[in-house]
């Protein structure tokens, strides 16, 4: 079965039911989290009561330019979302046409939710690299195109102990997922900084002592970047540019990312 099949198999669910008491509670617990620094892991585990996902990410991808994981969470399970991204952002995005039904969508005036088993992955280095190595079977998302050209991403992993979606899963995602989409579009709204126009001048300026390496990390916080997204971004691990940003904050005089935002960027 294609992704494009799949796509529009969840899309033609009839949506006109009343929404069931879990994805109620699933809702109200991400509307709670929303803002949080905790969102990704808090989120994950309120979208565990209308189904079981044991790993999430949200990500931005890009015709021209490398994509982006804004955040991540596992649930019971290792937390490879980070590996599994760094995969992708090393070229394999290039070739995913698995939201290629996601424009038809939109112009339709649907919501597109897609379901993807890990055999039906866009290509054999997609499902080798990424899904067979880290135990991952299927995957739900709801996606949707922005005026920029990028395309906004939530997805939801089933893992190989975990076996297929239910259908009772994959209706209460398909009822929840407008609201899921909309939900991490507010969060993204209220963590992404809007930067002076040229941070890393206003960075460099305020304390010449900081390093190339702390001023690209300070740069991509103040974009709203989740440390996952900065180290597949600059090849590093996370805990090296956890280390760069406690370095860069020490020569800066702060403790939180919200005072960086206060002193060289503005919320969006």
């Amino acid at each position: 079965m294609s992704a494009g099949r799949m796509t529009q198999e969840v899309d033609d669910m009839d949506m006109a039911n009343p929404i069931q008491p879990g994805a109620q509670r699933a809702l109200a617990g991400l509307i709670g989290t929303i803002g949080s620094e905790r969102f990704a892991a808090e989120a994950l585990e309120a979208l565990n009561v209308p189904l079981q996902a044991a790993s999430w990410s949200v990500y931005r991808v890009w015709r021209d330019r490398a994509p982006v994981l804004h955040c991540s969470a596992s649930r019971g399970v290792a937390d490879t979302t980070q590996d599994c991204f760094r995969a992708y952002h090393d070229g394999l995005y290039r070739r995913d046409r698995s939201f290629e039904q996601v424009a038809s969508a939109q112009r339709g005036g649907h919501t597109a939710v897609l379901h993807m088993r890990a055999d039906d992955a866009p290509n054999r280095d997609h499902r080798e690299i990424i899904y067979r190595r880290h135990g991952l079977l299927e995957r739900l998302s709801v996606a949707a195109l922005d005026d920029d050209g990028s395309l906004l991403a939530v997805n939801l992993y089933h893992h190989d102990h975990q076996g297929p979606f239910s259908g009772a899963e994959r209706d209460g995602f398909a009822q929840i997922a407008p609201l899921l989409l909309a939900a991490v579009r507010r969060h993204l709204a209220l963590v992404v900084a809007a930067p002076a126009a040229d941070s890393r001048a206003a960075l460099r300026h305020d304390c010449p002592a900081l390093t190339a390496r702390e001023l690209d990390v300070c740069e991509r916080l103040l974009r709203g970047w989740s440390h996952d997204g900065i180290a597949a971004d600059l090849g590093l691990s996370v805990a090296t540019v956890k280390t760069y940003r406690a370095r860069a904050f020490e020569r800066l005089g702060l403790h939180f990312r919200s005072e960086l935002f206060a002193r060289f960027g503005a919320r969006g």
